[in-house]
């Protein structure tokens, strides 16, 4: 049993994250690295740091964090510019420099929550939700931290709160369909059908998703599961992968997928973090590419929906 779980955000009043109007619970950590994610900062399961260069007041001569940081990890380049080094930030666990940053250019990303501080949160929403609404766990991977969010699941359920999660379904397959029996609906993210191809975007191969979707289908779980496909141009847009895919849902009687449209809104984060980001020029599916792959699922007796136009 886990007693604390790490967080990197809490989002009240979703509405695009399950049934209803809902709570949100981020949790870090992730074994994929997708190269279009949304949310970076969630990779590591452990806290760091943010740093927003565009709001550093750097070009006013402030210098308060060069001064607070104990490590000498922040460093201002002949002509005033700030910078830090990753590598030392990332082995921080004081973060002084985000308590005397005056714009909060600086910023710790993830908490340490008890779980019953986080059921206490979830109680707090619980007049904002209505009768379809509940919380969903997302992240990051949020079955990475599964002995954590097992006890949190309990103790939803023991407050007849309905729970969903948003998941990538990698883990060892015992505890994913351990935790799946405390989940009332899921959503389960299917990024590529080729195995190769999987792994080019995000880091491994879906060898394990897989398995374990189809595990859960024959398992008896009474819950509601749509898959789905962020949809992105040039990786995983081709019929050829819709047909794939349209073939293993058949195979494991899944009538339900959510392909999303592809945004960038995680490029400031990506910007934060220092990191790269390949898809800054790229990836953009238009509106009838989308429709047609639609079409696709729909001709098969799919239901698909695309985007946040979603009936849940």
């Amino acid at each position: 049993m886990t007693n604390t779980g790490l967080l990197f955000d809490i989002q009240s009043f979703s509405v695009h994250d399950g049934p209803g109007c809902r709570t949100s619970v981020f949790l870090a950590g992730c074994p994929l690295e997708c190269k279009w994610c949304a949310n970076p900062e969630s990779w590591l399961k452990k806290k760091h740091i943010l740093f927003a260069e565009a709001v550093c007041k750097w070009e006013k001569g402030c210098r308060a964090c060069k001064n607070a940081c104990p490590h000498n990890a922040v460093a201002f380049a002949a002509n005033g510019k700030p910078g830090i080094s990753r590598e030392i930030c990332n082995e921080c666990t004081t973060f002084d420099c985000t308590a005397v940053c005056p714009n909060q250019a600086l910023k710790q990303c993830v908490k340490e929550y008890p779980v019953d501080e986080l059921v206490a949160i979830l109680r707090r929403d619980f007049n904002n939700w209505g009768s379809a609404g509940g919380v969903t766990f997302s992240g990051g991977e949020p079955l990475l931290q599964h002995e954590f969010l097992a006890e949190v699941l309990k103790k939803c359920h023991a407050l007849q709160i309905h729970t969903a999660i948003e998941t990538s379904a990698y883990a060892q397959q015992a505890v994913f369909l351990e935790i799946m029996k405390h989940i009332d609906f899921a959503f389960i993210d299917i990024k590529n059908m080729d195995r190769e191809k999987h792994k080019a975007g995000t880091g491994i191969d879906n060898d394990l998703i897989l398995s374990n979707i189809a595990a859960l289908a024959k398992s008896g779980w009474s819950g509601r599961l749509v898959l789905r496909q962020p949809t992105i141009s040039g990786y995983n847009d081709s019929d050829e992968n819709a047909h794939k895919l349209i073939e293993f849902m058949n195979n494991n009687l899944l009538y339900e997928i959510n392909l999303l449209k592809f945004h960038r809104l995680g490029l400031t984060k990506w910007n934060q973090l220092g990191k790269s980001y390949e898809y800054r020029e790229r990836g953009q599916v238009d509106d009838e590419k989308m429709e047609h792959l639609q079409t696709l699922y729909l001709d098969n007796d799919i239901a698909c929906y695309i985007g946040d136009n979603t009936p849940f």
